[in-house]
């Protein structure tokens, strides 16, 4: 909780039963991201259903009643997997990749989602790279045909779903803000191309108003936001993220204590008047720049 009692979940984001076992000791509530491309990668063939229900029960029955959100396939792009034969592309980042590849593998999808349904405790499905409603609303379909509960949400990473994001709160049960691929596609600035990374910064103004768009569209539909990309674990974005309307931080494992203790030093209305005062400023130099300011005015 904040200083003036805001409740913020402080979710991890897990690989493997090992992150599982290190977030249950550093104080996680729950698993805000489940990266699920630990079971495709790296292998001749793809996993079974049975295969990863087992691996997603492990993870699971190491979290116990803690919450899991399972983000659903997200290959392609810098993270193939051959047997997949997935088209050579001139832009991967642009191509075939996250939510494309489950839906052009209808089977996939179907054995993933069947995986996630049967682990006893209840689990939410998050689908990567989405860009319209349509893609939330198949995702969804197929939960159902499978006789399924679980919330289904959306992983905030384009900027056509930040700017639409009141239309996808329509359908989606709740979103998770990937600030990595958000970050380099407002910018467009390729995250992993050593000429332009120093510019890829998430505290960049542009980021920021495309993350309170996204928290203004989900107000709309009572749809509530968290941020599981890397600006979750920066401490000079947090408040920002606070102040824009985010509800739950998921970062890595080693990083929730001190995450979890910067947030009780933080004041909501201050938050706010951070963000909103982060809006207008120039470049990510100077919102951090101002962002440090704050924090060693309140001793954080």
């Amino acid at each position: 909780r904040t200083l003036d009692g805001t409740r913020i979940e402080m979710f991890a984001n897990l690989g493997s039963v090992a992150d599982a076992e290190a977030a249950v000791r550093e104080g996680a509530e729950g698993c805000g991201l489940l990266r699920t491309e630990f079971l495709f990668l790296e292998r001749e063939t793809a996993p079974t259903r049975d295969e990863q229900a087992r691996d997603y029960q492990a993870i699971a029955d190491v979290l116990g009643d803690r919450p899991m959100i399972v983000r659903l396939l997200d290959v392609g792009g810098d993270k193939p997997a051959p047997y997949m034969d997935l088209p050579v592309e001139e832009n991967p980042a642009l191509g075939l990749r996250g939510i494309r590849v489950s839906l052009a593998d209808p089977q996939l999808l179907e054995d993933q989602v069947g995986a996630i349904l049967s682990v006893r405790q209840p689990c939410r499905i998050m689908a990567p790279m989405v860009a319209s409603l349509s893609e939330l609303e198949a995702v969804r379909a197929v939960v159902e045909r499978q006789g399924g509960k679980a919330e289904v949400g959306v992983m905030i990473e384009t900027p056509a779903a930040a700017i639409s994001a009141d239309i996808l709160a329509t359908k989606a049960d709740f979103f998770s803000i990937g600030t990595n691929d958000l970050t380099q596609y407002t910018l467009a600035m390729d995250r992993g191309n050593a000429a332009v990374a120093a510019g890829v910064d998430g505290l960049h103004p542009a980021v920021l108003r495309l993350i309170g768009a996204t928290c203004d569209g989900a107000a709309k539909h009572d749809t509530p936001v968290g941020v599981c990309g890397s600006l979750a674990a920066d401490r000079l974005a947090v408040p920002i993220l606070l102040g824009l309307g985010v509800t739950e931080l998921s970062v890595p494992p080693a990083r929730v204590a001190a995450i979890k203790a910067l947030v009780g030093k933080l004041d909501m209305a201050k938050c706010r008047a951070a963000a909103i005062h982060a809006l207008a400023l120039p470049s990510a130099a100077a919102v951090r720049a101002r962002i440090t300011n704050m924090l060693q005015e309140i001793g954080a």
